[in-house]
């Protein structure tokens, strides 16, 4: 399984709907459920970005077309970092030249 760190964005339709915006986050985790990606936590936060989500997912592509669906609804932009437990970056170090 792999992690990832998403940021969002509110658009301007997502921000004149923002009294949804927790209907809209159950309905994102239905949809990442369905998708065969598990979110472990959803924030709203202050400061560059509006909403912060950890998730995980058996691949890119799962996590990409989760991305993808979420943006089409045109409520929020995302930004997605693939993100590496101490056990992930174990592997990585030990390859290292």
């Amino acid at each position: 399984m792999a992690y990832y760190v998403i940021l969002a964005n509110f658009t301007d339709q997502g921000a004149k709907g923002i009294k949804d915006t927790q209907k809209r986050a159950e309905a994102f985790k239905e949809m990442a459920a369905k998708s065969g990606v598990t979110v472990h936590s959803l924030f709203w936060t202050l400061g560059q970005y509006d909403v912060v989500t950890i998730a995980e997912a058996d691949d890119d592509i799962a996590a990409t077309a989760l991305t993808f669906s979420v943006a089409a609804m045109g409520n929020i932009k995302t930004q997605t970092l693939r993100a590496f437990d101490a056990a992930d970056i174990a592997k990585i170090t030990a390859k290292m030249a």
